[in-house]
């Protein structure tokens, strides 16, 4: 058996600390797709995928700031750049052309990419919602569980599905560090927080048109100051001087 059919047949088998977003409707497949790899049509080696020249500048860049000898650690940052290239998903190729760029065994980038949630392993839409349903989120603002079932009866899907159209993938996910801004949700690279069952749908139907909201808060407020407004350092910060820097006048 070749050494490339050897790797291939090694994902093919349960790997350890696998991601846990999955995008099936079968319960039983959803509980494989967490650990294995099984060629489709729409993933498998076969399929080509090669970095542009742009991505590929952007990867030796990446590369150059690691020892020659350590340049297989730049494989978390080229496999998202390779899952932004491709759709904004990680299929087989990809991990293929990674390990091939970085001269490493492809095993080693399998096991990257099934370990880490941010890789997606399946095809995931344009508009890519993940709605963070831990507690935080539960218990602020009108609570995720709402914004949940209000995504869910707007879009006609559950968390891991697509809608028919193609235009969003939802998910459920854990933390995404926005805890005094809940609930909120991460929509591609972008935050948005504060929201109500009226503005997610406001955001849904915007991004459907083909628009991009503004990102952060839906209330008004900024960054993440008191809901209520500011009630300290309402004043201007104290100029140079004692523990501080000029640049920070």
């Amino acid at each position: 058996m070749s050494l490339a059919r050897s790797a291939l047949s090694a994902i093919q088998r349960p790997l350890y600390g696998a991601g846990r977003r999955t995008f099936t409707s079968s319960s039983s497949r959803r509980s494989e797709s967490l650990f294995v790899h099984r060629d489709t049509d729409y993933n498998n080696p076969s399929i080509p995928f090669t970095f542009t020249p742009d991505n590929l500048k952007r990867a030796k860049e990446i590369i150059s700031r690691y020892p020659p000898q350590y340049k297989k650690a730049a494989v978390m940052p080229i496999l998202d750049l390779g899952q932004r290239q491709n759709k904004g998903w990680t299929s087989i190729s990809v991990m293929n052309a990674v390990a091939e760029l970085l001269e490493m065994p492809r095993m080693r980038v399998y096991e990257v990419a099934t370990f880490y949630t941010m890789y997606n392993r399946e095809p995931v839409a344009e508009n890519f919602l993940q709605l963070c349903t831990t507690t935080p989120c539960q218990l602020g603002g009108c609570g995720s569980s709402k914004i949940l079932h209000t995504i869910q009866d707007h879009l006609k899907i559950s968390p891991g599905q697509t809608t028919k159209d193609g235009k969003f993938t939802l998910i459920e996910v854990e933390c995404l560090g926005a805890c005094s801004n809940a609930p909120m949700m991460q929509i591609g690279d972008d935050f948005y927080e504060d929201l109500t069952p009226e503005t997610t749908i406001k955001l849904l139907d915007a991004l459907a048109t083909g628009e991009k909201p503004k990102p952060g808060p839906q209330t008004g407020r900024k960054t993440s100051e008191n809901a209520a407004g500011l009630t300290a350092l309402t004043s201007k910060p104290l100029g140079p001087g004692e523990m501080c820097v000029p640049e920070f006048a």
